[in-house]
């Protein structure tokens, strides 16, 4: 679950490495994202000579979380490290290339060209 206030590594090659959640997208009180959910972060840890800047405000899908969701045949899926990737406003990656697995679930919430740049699916 992230909520504002939790740090994430980014996924993708935009050039942010570390984010921040300062607001997560929906209802209007909603407290927590779990992976597919769309957040607004704001970048805390960047690369140098790349498009996102530090403290540079974008919105990202979370991919990973360490607190384990269950799937519709009662697996849990937990991974290592809460990570995001960041996107422009119509939902498509700003990086072209996507590190680490990434859940299945992301499809069925349209995202189907981060899904596609993954190098593992679980």
């Amino acid at each position: 679950m992230i909520q504002t206030q939790t740090h994430l590594n980014v996924a993708d090659n935009c050039g942010a490495r570390r984010l921040m959640c300062i607001r997560v997208l929906g209802a209007s009180n909603r407290k927590y994202a779990t992976i597919g959910d769309t957040i607004i972060a704001v970048v805390r840890e960047a690369v140098p000579n790349m498009p996102v800047k530090e403290s540079e405000i974008v919105r990202a899908v979370i991919v990973r979380t360490r607190k384990g969701f269950r799937r519709g045949n009662g697996v849990v899926v937990e991974s290592d490290d809460n990570a995001a990737v960041a996107i422009d406003q119509e939902g498509n990656p700003k990086g072209t290339r996507v590190f680490g697995p990434i859940a299945r679930e992301l499809r069925e919430y349209d995202f189907g060209k981060i899904v596609s740049l993954a190098p593992e699916v679980s």
